[in-house]
Parts: structure tokens; C-alpha cells; sequence
């Protein structure tokens, strides 16, 4: 909704009066007009000779990045998500684009089903004489490892370097001497404790270990409880351990150093919230520039939009950094919220940002696209009509959140408009195509096929969590019947997400948004009906991601084509 108009006061009333997860029950209109939009840039920190913080405002958590000459590679958390592990580049740490996946699926078989908050977790990319190296660690399977030569090509098949459960948030590292280390924390729901960081010997060619496991820092014996993430450092002759410490959305940024790899390390915290509204900032990567210039890149945590990727200065003092800027004395800095650029040399670089918007006109799905699910090929095609989505079998029992073949991208921006077109004239009776805001709390806004014509229904559920294993509770109403004439030039759903306030959870929670989710649908483009207002809640460790399904009660459903995605400011409309 315009948020000056007088159907902005019903919204807020609303949102005031309701509870979460209400269904609005009022089928007012919204007149649009979407077909004759362009999509739009949605986030871009780019201001000419400075930038803004945050550089991307998407769920790219637990990043870590390199250089490799003139290139910026950065590497992503993706959860049970397929593709899995993206990679972005960059020529300046400001812009980015998502360039590919190390995977196509997530290795083992119990990822053909969605398992929330599982999967692929915080990874590290490294560059070693001439071959670049994903490791990623899955907390109840192990380490693994892939490479490739070219990082907008092929990877390898993943290794399994160290089996087993516990292990998490790994990076690789090569000596002078051509000896391979590898650094990790540990998860304590899956190895009973936590805070501790070990050190071990890695093959050289980064397909196994050797040695005996150090121990190599204790976070439960000082100050730095939870202390995670670590990335593996040397310089002046020390080697650094950069780790957050303190949680994910309170935390802090600490540094370890030692004149030996196994230690005794020494620590120092770097980098605090302090008087910002950063908070976290949490777990990243130190990255430097071929003018001699350091930076540091790191997320925060804010909730529904999951977490966001920051880029602070960086520099040294008496062989430790300091990232961000030190204010009134301190040693230690506070994230910047706009800054220069970085000095990256003579290298030419283009304002860009991740796609949100899609045509559907390529001949595979767009890099911005994951599903819930390892993902089958059978679910879809891209063909020069759009996107058809085939109606997969769904079971009644199965819950909307829990399905596979849910097609999914991360929110690009604190606010936006979805618009999504869709041909349904290729459906079976039995068949739903639908609109999903996919979080702990999520909601869909579906039609399905009967002999008469469509139902238009909404679905409302919750996750719990009971350790690992998702507990989910679901409701769905049916809130209006369309003849089939009334869709025969297609459908168009809408999703809208409005920042309604700021919620202060604790002293370093402050300025914590409040987003607001509208969906709605037309059947002739211009005209919306709203069918729920819900406020958001992130997902299992994921911001809410958005997106379209479809699905059926048969085995032998249908299927519907998607003319577009276009994802719009809601200042412009």
C-alpha cells in the first residue's frame, strides 16, 4: 500500500488490532498496474566515490571471501537450499553478482527432502597455486571439500574430509613451508559442547586430514563464550584466527594471534557494536587490495531479512586490527554505515546487485532461484513461453512449508513489491499454483483447479522445533471461488513486505524492523484483492525467502507457466 494514503491508516490499524498470522478477511482493491513496469534496481550501496552500508541487503550469511588478482570471490551458508553453496564476485567488495553454485545438490540423500535448518553451513573459500577451494562443513555429516580451476564453471564432486557430526564453520590454510591446515568450531547440539576452536593438519591437496586434533582455543574459560566462525590467517610472522564471539546478534568480533599455529593464542576483540545500529557484527573475512588497503567483510543478523553483508575499513596497530573506525580512544573499532571506497587499482568496475527479476526467457532457471529441496529436474522447464512449473504429487498430510519443490529466492531489500504472472491454462483439476512466504511463520496464497473453476485459499503455518526436527502446525481456508473464464489471460500474485517499525529486544538489539507481508492476487492485472496480512519471522538460521509452487492431489497433475517475477520499490508504485 501507498503509506500516505488513506488505505495505509486501515493497514497499520490492522497490523495494530491483529494478531500474527491473521487472514484479513476485508477483499478491499488495490488498482495497479504491473504488466507495463519495468523491473527495478533494489538495493544498491553504490554512492559514486563512497559506499553504504549494508553492501548487500539479502541473506548471504556466514560469508568469507578472497581476492584472486583484480577479483573479489565471495562464498555463502545455503542450508538444505539447492543449488547449494553460492558463489558472488565483485571487482570493488561493493557491487556483487552471483556467478554460480559449488553445488548442484546437497551431498546425502535425506536432502531430497527439506530438512530446515540442516544442510550446508557456514563455508570458507581459499585460492592455493592455481585452484580454488570450497570447504564447507554439514553438522551431521562432516567436512567436505570441493575445488575447480574456474569459479564460474564446474566444481568438483564434494570429499568428505572428516566424517562425523560436531565439527563446524572449517577454513583451510597453506604455510610457507607447503604444509595444509584446517581450523573449525564445533556445534554444541551436535558434539555437547561449545565456545572451543580446534586446529589440525590437512593434506596438502586439501583431501584430508593428518595428524592429531589440537584443541587450540577455549572460549569457556574468559570472556569470548560462543566463539565461532574462525578464519585462518599469517602476517608479520603470526599467525591470526579471526572468530566472533558473544552470539549472532550480540556478539562481537575477536582476534586470536600466536607466534605457532597450534598456539597458545593470545586474544583481542576488534571490532564491537558499539553506538551503531550494527548489531553482531559478526563473522566474516579479511581481504585486502592490490593498493596495500585492508577490509573486512561481515554480516548482521536482522531477523526476518536474515543476515546482511557489511563492509568495514580496516587496519593495524602493534601487529592486531582493528576493523571499523575506533572512536573516543578505543582499540578496538565500531562498524561504519557509509565510508570511501576501497582503492582497488586500476580496475574497471560496474554498479551492480544480485537479480531479483525474472523473464524466464533463458535457458536455465536465474542464479537468484534455490528450491526447498534437492532439486529434480522433472519439476520444471524453461522453454520460450516462460517458466512451466509442472503440478508435482503433494500428499495431504504433507505441510506447504515442507514441500519440495517450493522455488525460492532470498528477499533483495527491506521493503518491495513481488509481482508474479502466471498462465493457468494448463492445469488439471486438482491442481494449485501458489504464492509462499517461507519463514518459521509462513503463508501462501493459492488457486486450484476444480471442474467448476478455481478456489482461492490461504495457508497459514508455524514451525516448531523439537532439536533438529521440525514440528509444524497449519491451517489453510478457502476465500473466494473464480469462474475459469475470469482466469483465462492469466493470473498475477503480489507479495508486499512494508517496514511498519522497530522493535528494541535488548540494549544491543535496538532498531530490530518490523516488516509487515500483504499478498495478494488479480485476475486481470490491475486489480489486487488482499488475502493476508501476517508479520514476518525469519526462518531455521534463513531470512523468510519468497517465492512460487506448484503443486497437486494427483499423480498425473498439470502444469502452469510463469510469465515473469518483478520485483518493484514500493515508492514507485
Amino acid at each position: 500500500l501507498d503509506r500516505s494514503s488513506a488505505a495505509s491508516d486501515v493497514y497499520k490499524r490492522q497490523y495494530k488490532e491483529s494478531s500474527i498470522m491473521s487472514i484479513v478477511n476485508q477483499n478491499f482493491t488495490i488498482r495497479y498496474n504491473f504488466d507495463s513496469m519495468k523491473p527495478q534496481s533494489m538495493w544498491n550501496a553504490d554512492l559514486g566515490d563512497r559506499y553504504s552500508n549494508p553492501v548487500l541487503y539479502a541473506d548471504y550469511s556466514d560469508p568469507d571471501a578472497i581476492r584472486v588478482g583484480e577479483d573479489y570471490f565471495m562464498i555463502a551458508s545455503s542450508f538444505c537450499n539447492s543449488p547449494a553453496l553460492p558463489i558472488l564476485h565483485s571487482r570493488d567488495m561493493v557491487n556483487w553478482k552471483v556467478i554460480n553454485y559449488v553445488l548442484k545438490h546437497v551431498p546425502e540423500d535425506r536432502y531430497d527432502e527439506p530438512v530446515h535448518g540442516c544442510g550446508v553451513w557456514a563455508p570458507a573459500i581459499r585460492y592455493h597455486e592455481g585452484i580454488y577451494y570450497a570447504c564447507f562443513p554439514m553438522p551431521d555429516e562432516g567436512i567436505y571439500m570441493s575445488t575447480t580451476t574456474d569459479p564460474w564453471g564446474e566444481w568438483s564432486e564434494p570429499v568428505n574430509i572428516r566424517p562425523g557430526a560436531g565439527w563446524i564453520d572449517p577454513c583451510p590454510f597453506w604455510d610457507e613451508d607447503g604444509k595444509a591446515y584446517l581450523v573449525a568450531g564445533v556445534a554444541k547440539s551436535r558434539i555437547g559442547y561449545k565456545s572451543v576452536l580446534h586446529m589440525v593438519e590437512m593434506q596438502p591437496d586439501g583431501m584430508g586430514l593428518i595428524g592429531e586434533e589440537v584443541k587450540v582455543f577455549d572460549g569457556n574459560l574468559n570472556d569470548q563464550i560462543t566463539i565461532e566462525g574462525p578464519k585462518l590467517y599469517k602476517r608479520n610472522g603470526w599467525y591470526y584466527i579471526f572468530a566472533p564471539a558473544g552470539g549472532v546478534k550480540t556478539g562481537w568480533q575477536t582476534v586470536l594471534r600466536s607466534r605457532n599455529i597450534f598456539g597458545p593464542y593470545e586474544y583481542k576483540v576488534v571490532m564491537r557494536q558499539g553506538d551503531t545500529p550494527v548489531n553482531g557484527p559478526h563473522q566474516g573475512a579479511w581481504v585486502d587490495t592490490v593498493t596495500g588497503e585492508d577490509w573486512f567483510i561481515h554480516f548482521q543478523d536482522v531477523y526476518a531479512a536474515g543476515r546482511i553483508t557489511h563492509l568495514q575499513p580496516m587496519h593495524w596497530e602493534n601487529d592486531w586490527p582493528v576493523i571499523g573506525i575506533a572512536k573516543n580512544g578505543n582499540d578496538y573499532g565500531e562498524p561504519v554505515l557509509e565510508y570511501r571506497k576501497p582503492d582497488v587499482g586500476d580496475v574497471e568496475t560496474a554498479v551492480c546487485e544480485p537479480d531479483s527479476s525474472d523473464s524466464f526467457c533463458g535457458k536455465n532457471l536465474g542464479l537468484q532461484w534455490q528450491w526447498n529441496a534437492n532439486y529434480d529436474k522433472k519439476w520444471y522447464s524453461c522453454t520460450e513461453r516462460g517458466l512451466i512449473l509442472n503440478a508435482m504429487f503433494k500428499e495431504a498430510d504433507r505441510p506447504l512449508g515442507d514441500v519440495r519443490n517450493l522455488l525460492l529466492q532470498k528477499w533483495p531489500a527491506p521493503e518491495f513489491t513481488c509481482i508474479t504472472k502466471i498462465d493457468v491454462t494448463g492445469m488439471k483439476e486438482g491442481d494449485t499454483v501458489g504464492i509462499i512466504s517461507m519463514g518459521m511463520l509462513y503463508e501462501g496464497l493459492a488457486l486450484t483447479k476444480n471442474a467448476a473453476g478455481f478456489d482461492v485459499s490461504v495457508t497459514e503455518g508455524t514451525q516448531h522445533f523439537d532439536k533438529e526436527k521440525a514440528i509444524t502446525d497449519e491451517q489453510t481456508k478457502t476465500v473466494a471461488q473464480l469462474a475459469a473464464a475470469e482466469c483465462a489471460d492469466g493470473v498475477w500474485f503480489m507479495y508486499k513486505v512494508v517496514r511498519t517499525g522497530y522493535r528494541d529486544i535488548s540494549e544491543e538489539e535496538k532498531h530490530t524492523p518490523v516488516e509487515m507481508l500483504g499478498l495478494y492476487y488479480s485476475v486481470n492485472g490491475t486489480d489486487f484483492v488482499k488475502c493476508i496480512s501476517a508479520e514476518s519471522k525469519a526462518g531455521r538460521w534463513v531470512g523468510v525467502k519468497n517465492g512460487i509452487y506448484c503443486i497437486s492431489d494427483n499423480d498425473d497433475g498439470g502444469c502452469v507457466t510463469a510469465k515473469y517475477v518483478k520485483y518493484i520499490k514500493n515508492d514507485n508504485i
